[in-house]
């Protein structure tokens, strides 16, 4: 079996920073595994997946989906294959939940019967009654609620590859615990390649079946969680360690 994505030894810079954003990467994604990639802001995670849908071209450096070259493909189509997840959730706010959802397989022109059994296959996917929710506008529904939306419409034309880029990283910390066993539930149903950015240590490890840790746009270790804990690579890595170890301690003082 090949690999879902591979770089082969990309770098990237953008004018005028003094380093690059990604430096010589190299890795691979087996088909069907969950990464979280890890580090501080300006480490160059954001790049990384931004590279996977052609959002940055690298200036140097190879990026292959299932074993095609992303640069001989067609943008629109290396887009429509993969769901993307951010922050911001980007709904748009003058469509309905259910109009969300729909874009893309819309834009493959998926008949309608298809596209609406579609959307009200993931609303109940995540968690939201199809007959209640998608005819709400975004204004009318939660953080959590709107994240949930998000998820939905990158999973709408069931993509083989899902990027997400801190997608829990502005919602309250019960909200956030609840999405991420969602999203790991779903994961084991899914089949898919997940890369999913984030600043959270706790979030990394609990998430990823391996976590790549970045710093100064050079992957530092990737690795699967129980060894990076054990073994981390460098002083920056034994560094996140003790800062989530430290975390556990002080709850461990109300025991």
């Amino acid at each position: 079996m090949g690999y879902a994505i591979e770089f082969q030894d990309v770098t990237k810079t953008f004018r005028g920073a003094g380093r690059p954003a990604a430096d010589h990467v190299d890795f691979a994604a087996d088909e069907g595994e969950f990464i979280t990639i890890l580090g501080s802001s300006g480490c160059g995670k954001t790049t990384l997946l931004k590279m996977v849908n052609r959002l940055y071209e690298p200036d140097s450096g190879k990026i292959t989906l299932f074993g095609t070259d992303i640069s001989t493909m067609d943008v629109v189509k290396v887009r429509r294959r993969i769901g993307y997840v951010i922050q911001q959730i980007g709904l748009f706010p003058h469509f309905t939940v259910g109009e969300n959802i729909a874009i893309v397989p819309r834009l493959l022109k998926w008949e309608k019967e298809k596209v609406d059994a579609r959307v009200e296959e993931l609303l109940e996917l995540i968690g939201l009654e199809p007959e209640e929710y998608k005819n709400r506008y975004p204004a009318q529904l939660s953080g959590g609620q709107q994240q949930r939306v998000g998820l939905a419409r990158a999973l709408a034309a069931d993509p083989k590859i899902l990027l997400m880029d801190e997608p829990f990283g502005a919602i309250d910390s019960i909200t956030r615990i609840k999405l991420q066993d969602e999203l790991l539930g779903l994961h084991r149903g899914m089949e898919k390649t997940v890369l999913f950015v984030t600043h959270d240590i706790e979030e990394a490890l609990k998430m990823g079946t391996r976590v790549m840790i970045m710093n100064e746009g050079k992957i530092v270790q990737f690795d699967v969680p129980e060894n990076i804990i054990r073994n981390p690579a460098d002083g920056f890595v034994k560094s996140l360690v003790e800062s989530a170890k430290a975390k556990e301690q002080f709850w461990e003082r109300f025991q």
